[in-house]
């Protein structure tokens, strides 16, 4: 007897944007950031030796000396937190970090445009998110789709890495959203969210 019964697969669950296939979802066992600051040391070193090359440029909107430590050991250059107070430089970066909410913008629409303005085709911008607010990643993708950036890949960061053999619990602190300019885009679609 044959089963006529057709069963459709399963449909994806998690960081899914309607209408999107979902993005790869990576832990990085990194140690949480300080009070106040954007990002701990390890932090800065796996966003700058994973997302750039050397001698690329990257913006530095970090709060803390972190990502500007990173940017050093690995001989990369940077508009260092002078970013923030005198604009972002005429040449366009490979990546640019931030924490959120961003200080000193009208919208996030009017952020990401200026992202996309800053990067090179295939540059990516990487948002620090602390983590347990649901709906607020979500927010950051579609005001970053609606300036013309990709949404890459999300990085959940963790204190505590699961070793083989235990069921140990996530001590989750930090969502890491990449998104990018890709290489193959037309104009962006402007709009603020």
């Amino acid at each position: 007897m044959t089963d006529t019964n057709r069963h459709s697969a399963p449909l994806p669950v998690g960081d899914v944007v309607p209408g999107d296939l979902p993005v790869p979802i990576t832990v990085w066992p990194v140690a949480a950031p300080q009070p106040g600051e954007t990002m701990s040391n390890e932090m800065g070193v796996r966003l700058v030796h994973n997302l750039t090359h050397p001698s690329d440029l990257i913006i530095d909107l970090a709060d803390g000396p972190q990502l500007a430590r990173a940017i050093i050991a690995a001989h990369r250059r940077s508009h260092l937190q002078a970013a923030r107070q005198g604009g972002w430089g005429r040449e366009a970066a490979r990546l640019i970090v931030t924490g959120w909410p961003v200080d000193n913008i009208a919208s996030p629409g009017e952020f990401f445009g200026c992202c996309h303005g800053s990067l090179v085709p295939g540059g990516c911008v990487a948002v620090l998110l602390p983590h347990g607010d649901v709906i607020l990643p979500v927010d950051v993708v579609i005001a970053a789709k609606r300036a013309g950036l990709a949404y890459l890949q999300h990085i959940v960061a963790a204190d505590r890495p699961r070793r083989r053999g235990q069921h140990a619990q996530l001590d989750i602190h930090t969502d890491v959203l990449i998104l990018t300019r890709s290489a193959h885009q037309q104009q962006a679609g402007g709009g603020d969210a």
